[in-house]
C-alpha cells in the first residue's frame, strides 16, 4: 500500500527539495501541496493523506495550529514536523508528531524519518487487524431496529430503515433521514455505533462515515482509489468511500 502524502512549506524551493527526496521511495505517492495553512486545512480535509510534512513557521497558522485544527477528524494523519530552527522539538512531539526534521534536509535523517512513518502505520494496522479479529469473537448482539436521536430537547426514536447515513462532525454523531439531520443519543463514538448497527443494512464507508446501504442510488469511481456514492435523498447527497474501503464496499452490495 502507498503511503499517501502532503507537503506543507510556504517557500516552494523547500516544498521542490523534499518531493525530490521523496521521489525515491517507491510506496510514498505525493498526493498534494500546500503553500498556506488555509489551503493545507482544505487539501487535508479533502485528501485524507496518510502522512503529512508540515513547516512550522508559515505566515498565519503555524504547522502546530493546523495540526490543532486537525485534532477533529476521526483518524488524523501522520505529522512530520519541518523546520530550521531546534527549538521547537518538545512541542512537535506534544503534538503527537511520528518525528522532527531540521532544514535543509539530509538523505539520511529522511530514512529514519519514513522508516519511522512505515513502523507507525504497520502498528495501527495490526491494531485495526486485531480489532476486527477480537470483534468477530464477540458474542452476537441483539440485533436493533432503532436509534435515538435528540433535536430541539427531545429524544426520538428512528426506525433503522429511514435513516440513510451517520456522519462524525465536530465532536458530535449526526443522523441523517431523507429530509432532516438529528443528533444521535448516548452512542458517544463511530466505533460504537458500528458495533451497534452489527448485522444491519449499514457499512462503515469512510472513518467518519455509515452509510445505509439501501439508501445509495449510484455509485462510481473517483480519484486516488476512492468512490463518490449518491444517496437517494431529498438533495442527492455525496459520500466519498475511502480507498480501504471500497474492496469490502462492494462485497458488501454483491459487486
Amino acid at each position: 500500500m502507498t503511503i499517501q502524502t502532503i507537503i506543507v512549506d510556504d517557500e516552494q524551493p523547500a516544498r521542490d527539495e523534499l518531493r525530490y527526496l521523496l521521489s525515491s521511495y517507491e510506496d510514498i505517492e505525493i498526493v498534494g501541496e500546500a503553500d498556506s495553512s488555509t489551503t493545507a486545512l482544505a487539501l487535508i480535509r479533502k485528501t485524507e493523506p496518510d502522512l503529512v510534512f508540515l513547516d512550522i513557521q508559515m505566515p498565519g497558522k503555524s504547522g502546530f495550529d493546523i495540526a490543532s485544527d486537525l485534532s477533529d477528524l476521526a483518524q488524523p494523519p501522520i505529522f512530520v514536523f519541518a523546520t530550521a530552527y531546534d527549538n521547537y522539538a518538545v512541542e512537535a512531539f506534544e503534538k503527537n508528531a511520528v518525528d522532527y526534521i531540521l532544514k535543509p534536509l539530509s538523505e539520511k535523517r529522511l530514512h529514519l524519518t519514513i522508516s519511522r512513518v512505515r513502523q507507525k502505520i504497520q502498528e495501527s494496522s495490526l491494531h485495526d487487524r486485531l480489532h476486527n479479529l477480537l470483534h468477530n469473537f464477540k458474542e452476537p448482539q441483539q440485533k436493533i431496529a432503532k436509534l435515538s436521536v435528540e433535536k430541539d430537547g427531545k429524544i426520538q426514536l428512528f426506525s433503522l430503515k429511514d435513516i440513510t447515513y451517520c456522519q462524525y462532525e465536530e465532536n458530535q454523531i449526526h443522523v441523517f433521514t431523507s429530509n432532516n439531520s438529528f443528533t444521535l443519543y448516548s452512542i458517544p463514538t463511530m466505533d460504537r455505533l458500528e458495533e451497534h448497527l452489527e448485522g444491519s443494512t449499514f457499512y462503515r464507508i469512510h472513518r467518519a462515515t455509515i452509510v445505509n446501504l439501501d439508501w445509495i442510488a449510484e455509485f462510481s469511481p473517483w480519484y486516488n482509489g476512492k468512490y463518490n456514492i449518491i444517496i437517494g435523498d431529498a438533495t442527492r447527497t455525496e459520500l466519498t468511500v475511502s480507498r480501504l474501503r471500497v474492496k469490502e464496499f462492494k462485497q458488501r452490495l454483491g459487486i
